[in-house]
């Protein structure tokens, strides 16, 4: 059955700022759900960061299988701290929530790979989580892995009305390309794929080397594991407002709702960009065409962390990218918190004069910016906001660094 949301003319279409990746770390309580995210990371805690600092319109939850997780949900509920929404979602004063899971998958034979699952509300999630509860050692952790195959899980999320979408799927930690498999395609069902997460380390070009991807819409989500990370990448997305079912339209690109534009880390800055030598702690550099190396050329040795522009070139069906003309532009944009020089003390100036980040880095200018945090940091702001900022590349897990 349509949501009520479905059928608004693409001419009342606004644009939201949403990040569809968000951890949590704990439960209000003090349960441990993402053992590697921050404890301050509770659901309540997400909704009002990106509500009232991040100014983010659509923020995804993929914790929200947690059974410790849905009773602060549902305390939030029933306090009238949030409201359950017309669409599927749960908004919090100018933020909705959309509920989604984040689980391993693996095969005999290939490596692990994770896989976003979103659902449109908490009945259906919990209904979901009552069926995963049969298949994994631990319901209430984030991030685990869940003995049945791809295909079952893909079957068991689409035919609850839920979108699935491998996260970060370039990366070499549990990334479906990066650590699994050559093609989606020797997984899934790519008619149950609602959209590719792309990851900290590579963008839509970079994707366009391999073809079965063309069909799909893209997202750069932050992955946050703090809530200073939350929005450290992001989407504008068309819709009539944010939803569950108009994000589900937007990833299909129907009725004019569509992913009109993705803001992401440029890929040097990426923990896995470039393959990693575990034997001398070296970072192969941008120059050097190692994609098919077995051997360190400094050390010699044969322990490689493949990065992620390496693993592309190694599997790509392409010599050359290419972007679909339905593509939307990849921004390149470093996040605040990277640029140097900008601390506490000009952040809150910043955030007291503008009200949000979205704020700084989409509508306050030069000469604004320059007006409360002076000309060098102003200008560092807008050099970040195009993408101009100089960068070295990261790899084996530790990100780039900006050279300013």
């Amino acid at each position: 059955m349509p949501y009520p949301d479905e059928n608004v003319s693409a001419a009342r279409l606004q644009s939201y700022y949403c990040d569809m990746h968000i951890h949590i770390g704990r439960t209000s309580s003090g349960q441990a759900v993402k053992i590697s995210a921050s404890n301050n990371l509770t659901f309540e805690n997400i909704a009002v960061e990106a509500s009232e600092r991040k100014g983010i319109q659509m923020i995804g939850i993929i914790d929200c299988h947690s059974p410790s997780v849905q009773e602060d949900i549902l305390q939030c509920l029933d306090s009238g701290v949030m409201q359950e929404i017309d669409g599927g979602g749960i908004a919090y004063r100018d933020t909705v929530i959309l509920l989604g899971s984040e689980i391993e998958i693996r095969e005999s034979g290939r490596g692990a790979a994770h896989v976003l699952a979103y659902f449109p509300d908490l009945r259906t999630m919990q209904e979901f989580t009552g069926w995963m509860a049969g298949y994994l050692k631990n319901v209430q952790l984030s991030s685990q892995r869940i003995y049945v195959s791809p295909l079952e899980l893909q079957q068991e999320i689409t035919a609850r009305g839920g979108l699935l979408i491998p996260a970060h799927v370039f990366t070499p930690h549990k990334g479906l390309y990066g650590s699994m498999a050559d093609r989606m395609s020797e997984v899934f069902d790519l008619n149950g794929i609602a959209g590719i997460e792309l990851g900290l380390s590579a963008d839509s070009s970079m994707a366009g080397r391999i073809s079965e991807l063309d069909a799909y819409s893209f997202l750069t989500n932050s992955d946050a594991h703090s809530l200073g990370k939350i929005g450290r990448e992001y989407n504008r997305i068309d819709m009539a407002k944010p939803s569950f079912a108009e994000f589900r339209q937007a990833l299909q690109a129907s009725n004019g709702r569509r992913i009109s534009s993705n803001y992401g880390l440029n890929p040097r800055l990426g923990k896995y960009h470039r393959t990693y030598c575990v034997g001398c702690d070296s970072i192969l550099d941008e120059g050097s065409d190692i994609h098919d190396l077995v051997r360190c050329p400094y050390c010699g040795s044969t322990k490689l962390v493949q990065g992620v522009f390496d693993r592309i070139l190694n599997i790509a069906d392409r010599t050359e990218p290419v972007v679909p003309e339905s593509r939307p532009a990849y921004h390149y944009q470093v996040p605040l918190e990277f640029i140097p020089g900008l601390g506490k003390s000009s952040m809150s100036k910043l955030l007291d004069a503008f009200g949000t980040e979205m704020n700084i880095l989409h509508q306050a200018t030069e000469a604004e910016l320059a007006a409360v945090a002076g000309e060098g940091l102003a200008a560092s702001i807008v050099m970040a906001r195009n993408g101009t900022l100089p960068l070295s590349a990261g790899g084996g897990g530790s990100y780039g660094k900006v050279l300013r």
